[in-house]
């Protein structure tokens, strides 16, 4: 890894760690918590990966799984972006990465921007659109307006089938999609995002390096 990106990543873990530390508390969905042995019967249920939860990339060959829930206009998710796309980088072929969505409902376009994530996703472009969200983050998160039009006109930047994308977008398939990774993440005691398991163990990390390590623990298992 050249110095550059090491010192980039090291930037953005900080930030993410602060940032989580900030909004642990302001950045979730209400709620009683669930109680433990809730929690360990959505386990059982699989309600950390669904057969069809979404996969970044190829699926790794170990077995081992890092799964995020996300909110694509949560601050700290996009600090963690950078971190987790060099980790997809380096565990390639070894790590499958998977995504939830879970919108926060203080966030006025964390919810379309999944909708749209996933509508894209239906025509083969997950990653353009996940990443596409993360990298524009700063000129739509935190608006007080709905942004569908400025999502619409990624779709078109991608170059996607835009009446399939409308019809995905606004249809009740898709916000059922959406909603069955919140559901899944509340059963769990998902409160706020990222929230990240590690073969499904809850992982919380506190350094740059936490992140690498948990990966080769479980790889080396």
């Amino acid at each position: 890894m050249r110095k550059q990106t090491r010192v980039a990543i090291a930037v953005a873990v900080t930030v993410f760690v602060a940032i989580v530390g900030v909004f642990a508390v302001s950045q979730v969905r209400g709620g009683d918590e669930p109680a433990a042995a809730d929690v360990s019967a959505a386990i059982a249920d699989g309600a950390i990966v669904r057969e069809d939860s979404r996969v970044l990339g190829e699926e790794g060959e170990s077995g081992v799984t890092f799964v995020e829930f996300l909110d694509f206009e949560c601050e700290a998710c996009g600090a963690a972006y950078p971190i987790v796309e060099d980790l997809r980088e380096k565990y390639a072929g070894e790590v499958t990465f998977v995504i939830r969505y879970f919108p926060l409902p203080g966030h006025v376009n964390s919810g379309r921007a999944a909708r749209a994530v996933e509508s894209a996703a239906r025509q083969g472009e997950l990653e353009a659109m996940y990443s596409m969200m993360y990298e524009t983050q700063e000129e739509w998160g935190e608006s007080q307006e709905p942004k569908d039009d400025l999502f619409r006109s990624y779709a078109e930047d991608l170059g996607l089938d835009m009446d399939q994308y409308d019809a995905d977008y606004a249809s009740q398939e898709v916000e059922e999609r959406v909603a069955r990774d919140v559901a899944d993440g509340e059963s769990l005691g998902v409160a706020g995002t990222p929230t990240f398991y590690v073969d499904g163990e809850l992982f919380e990390p506190r350094t740059v390096e936490d992140f690498s390590s948990v990966l080769d623990e479980a790889l080396a298992e």
